[in-house]
Formats: C-alpha cells, sequence, structure tokens
C-alpha cells in the first residue's frame, strides 16, 4: 500500500548515508522505524475524480459515522507511509479521515543525506532559504513549486471534496461539515480552504493574489474548522483571510513561516473576530508535528502534544 522510500521522517535524524529526502523540510525524510517498529497504516488508496487518495476510518465506521477530515501532507503525499499512519492517528480518534494527492503523483523532489550529525545537513529547501543550496538543487525546487500552485492545487482539492461529500454523506452530516488539518504544504491550502475565494480563484482560474475581476462572485468557506502546523509559503493576507476557527502550531523563528508572516497575519484574525488558538513551540525543528520517530525526547514530547492541540481543537467544534 506505502511506498517506504518516500515515507517521512523525523526532521532532525538525517544522518543514514545515502537515504533519500525530499527537498521540503519536515515533510518527506526517510521513514525512520515507523512500519518497522510494527506500525502498519490501516487504510486504503482509493480514488475519486481520477485523484488518488488515502482514506483512514474509524474502526466501528460506519456504525458510528465519525466526522471527515481532510488531511493535507507536505511534499512527500499519500504514500509517504508515516503520512499515512498520521491519518489513521485521527482515525483512531473517531475521525473519517480523507487524505489526497494534492501534487497529482509529483512529490516533492528529493536529495540524498550522509552521515555527518544532522544539524550539519538542513534538507533541500532550508539550504535554498539559507542560501548554502547549489544552483542545480535551488532550481529543481523552484520548478517543483511552479508546477504546484494554488491554481493547480484548489481544483484538485475541490474535485475531491466533491466527492467525498457524495460518498461519505454521513461523515460530512455527523460533524455538520468538513474539518481540516494541514502540514507544512497543506497548511497553506487548509488556510484558503477556510476563506471566502472568488469562484475563479476556486476553480484554478487566477492566482489569490491577482486582481479579481469587477463583479466576480465569491463562494463562502469550504471547511468547518481548521488546523494547521508549520506551514510553508503562508502569507499574512491568507491568515487574515480565515474565516472558520483555526489553530495555528508553529516553530519560533522558523524561516519558512517567518514570526512576522504569523504575527501580523493572526492579529488580523482577532480583529475579525475568527476563533482561534496559536501555540509557537521553542527547541523543534520545521517539521516537528509530522509523525515520525526521534532521537531527541524533548522532541517526541512536543510533537505528541502539537497532536493533541490539534486533535483537541477539532473536536472542540
Amino acid at each position: 500500500m506505502a511506498d517506504e522510500d518516500v515515507a517521512t521522517r523525523a526532521p532532525e535524524s538525517d544522518a543514514q548515508e545515502g537515504q533519500t529526502t525530499s527537498g521540503i523540510p519536515g515533510d518527506s525524510k526517510p521513514d525512520q522505524g515507523a512500519a518497522t517498529a510494527g506500525q502498519t497504516p490501516t487504510g486504503d488508496i482509493t480514488k475519486y475524480n481520477d485523484i488518488e487518495v488515502y482514506v483512514s476510518k474509524p474502526s466501528d465506521y460506519p456504525h458510528n459515522s465519525g466526522k471527515l477530515l481532510l488531511l493535507l501532507t507536505g511534499g512527500t503525499g499519500v504514500h509517504s507511509t508515516n503520512n499515512q499512519l498520521q491519518a489513521d492517528k485521527y482515525a483512531a480518534e473517531g475521525f473519517l479521515v480523507v487524505m489526497p494527492d494534492q501534487f497529482a503523483g509529483d512529490p516533492a523532489p528529493t536529495t540524498t543525506t550522509s552521515t555527518t550529525p544532522a544539524e550539519a545537513h538542513p534538507s533541500l529547501i532550508e539550504q535554498v532559504k539559507l542560501g548554502v543550496a547549489s544552483v542545480a538543487k535551488s532550481f529543481t525546487i523552484d520548478m517543483w513549486l511552479a508546477r504546484h500552485t494554488p491554481e493547480k492545487v484548489l481544483p484538485i482539492l475541490h474535485h475531491v471534496i466533491t466527492s467525498v461529500k457524495e460518498e461519505y454523506a454521513d461523515a460530512v452530516s455527523s460533524g455538520g461539515g468538513i474539518y481540516a488539518v494541514g502540514y507544512c504544504f497543506g497548511a497553506k491550502y487548509v488556510l484558503l480552504l477556510s476563506a471566502d475565494l472568488h469562484k475563479d480563484v476556486a476553480a484554478g482560474q487566477r492566482a489569490p493574489d491577482t486582481q479579481a475581476e469587477e463583479g466576480m462572485a465569491k463562494q463562502g468557506p469550504q471547511i468547518k474548522c481548521g488546523a494547521i502546523a508549520h506551514g510553508t509559503q503562508i502569507t499574512a493576507e491568507e491568515l487574515a483571510g480565515v474565516s472558520v476557527p483555526m489553530c495555528v502550531v508553529a516553530v519560533k523563528d522558523d524561516p519558512l513561516f517567518p514570526d512576522h508572516v504569523r504575527v501580523q497575519g493572526v492579529e488580523a484574525m482577532q480583529k475579525k473576530g475568527v476563533e482561534h488558538e496559536v501555540e509557537v513551540y521553542e527547541g523543534v525543528p520545521h517539521g516537528f508535528a509530522v509523525l515520525g520517530d526521534y532521537a531527541d525526547e524533548g522532541i517526541v514530547g512536543k510533537q505528541k502534544e502539537a497532536f493533541g492541540q490539534m486533535l483537541g481543537w477539532l473536536k472542540k467544534y
């Protein structure tokens, strides 16, 4: 079911020679013992509108319909063992989890690690941000990101949402709407789904940050409630656009989700009266909330804490 070659690994544990890692920090690390430790994904890969989706259901479904949760991953996507196990954790808490392939079979590019300490080997996109990656690596990341813009990703998500509303109408009804969580790359799209978007933006016909035609209609939020962890490519405007209850898990001094962006966006949510919760974690790497085994017990504890925070927020609504 799962392609272990692209399974995520704890962000700080890149130090095994010759292993493949994603260019997105915390998203696409090698599997760090998730499957070998006796944890095997329990869901299934299916397709909706020709889009691959990993579905994980509560153990007592359909007797208990649960609530429908859209889980948007980082760059690893649906074939990551650890992303699948992350979905299973939410399913074990009573959610019917739908995790779509946002990348249309094109997960984040990979690089190779060495045996030196992890701190000396920031992930590829981090290297680009820090200005120490080669031109070729930077170009690879830029090209991948250019292939996965809101104009490409939002239509995929809307096709899946339309399908699962019909397929799992019982779960949507049980929760009074769709819940969503997003990690890293996926966090941006939880924010966009929680906003009042112009219809041409939602359809992928125009970038969200460009000027709308006069009189262009808007559509309301596609989710009821959301939670995000250490997002990438997020803007203050996207946070300001949130119109549903939102939980934000962040890392202090994270160059991929800068403090000033978070602060400005959260202030805008406060002014709008949007219910929200923000927790900033210190002493952890970007991507720490993505499921994986960690050598540092402090990170292990904070990963569990972040999962509990996001889960508690979803259950509140």
